[in-house]
């Protein structure tokens, strides 16, 4: 793990004040797959974007070989299937689901389509991984409302000084950026060294 911080300090040196928070971060979504937990993911924009990228890092192989447990093997009854399905890292991206997100911002509120899905799908042990650059998108604060009420942690990514996302949440990864697209440049490498990280913590021999 550490390796993996250091490496992402050599290449981005202001994402040094970052790490701290990071680390933090790490410790809070491995607790939530140590539970067997699902984290959930949600932005807006460019924000939305990242969200997505983030789940295809963490529901398939990503930087290591995910190799079946044995258990798991059997019960497939398959070779095909037991050779080539990878380990998953349970994550949903709430932007993703079309239908439900129209039919949300048509009939009730466009600012509740991610609270309503949290509502509904989340869980104590759960986490609700939320993005903002502004820290202040009404949508994903009141997803994170909703988040808290149900008992999941809340992980906020954002930038300078965290806006109202920053109370609520119980990490907030800030880059140190005021520019949307600066910031947005300095999550990509933020997230991937997350998920690198949870990859070694649950696939490491």
């Amino acid at each position: 793990m550490q390796k993996i911080i250091e490496e992402l300090v050599q290449r981005y040196p202001s994402l040094e004040a970052c790490v701290e928070d990071i680390t933090t971060a790490f410790d809070l979504l491995a607790g939530c797959y140590d539970q067997d937990g699902i984290v959930y993911l949600c932005g807006n924009g460019g924000s939305a974007a990242d969200a997505a990228h983030i789940v295809g890092e963490l529901m398939k192989a990503f930087d290591q070989k995910r190799p079946l447990p044995d258990e798991a093997r059997e019960a497939l009854n398959d070779s095909y299937l037991a050779d080539h399905l990878e380990g998953s890292l349970r994550a949903i991206d709430l932007s993703a689901h079309t239908s439900l997100v129209t039919a949300i911002a048509n009939d009730t509120d466009p600012n509740l389509i991610f609270a309503q899905q949290i509502h509904g799908y989340g869980r104590a042990g759960d986490v609700l991984w939320a993005i903002s650059t502004s820290g202040n998108a009404k949508n994903v604060n009141y997803a994170l409302k909703a988040a808290r009420a149900r008992g999941l942690k809340c992980l906020g990514m954002t930038a300078h000084d965290g806006g109202a996302m920053k109370a609520l949440c119980d990490v907030c990864i800030r880059v140190p950026e005021t520019e949307t697209f600066k910031a947005q440049e300095l999550h990509l490498p933020v997230y991937h060294a997350i998920c690198r990280m949870l990859e070694a913590r649950f696939w490491d021999s």
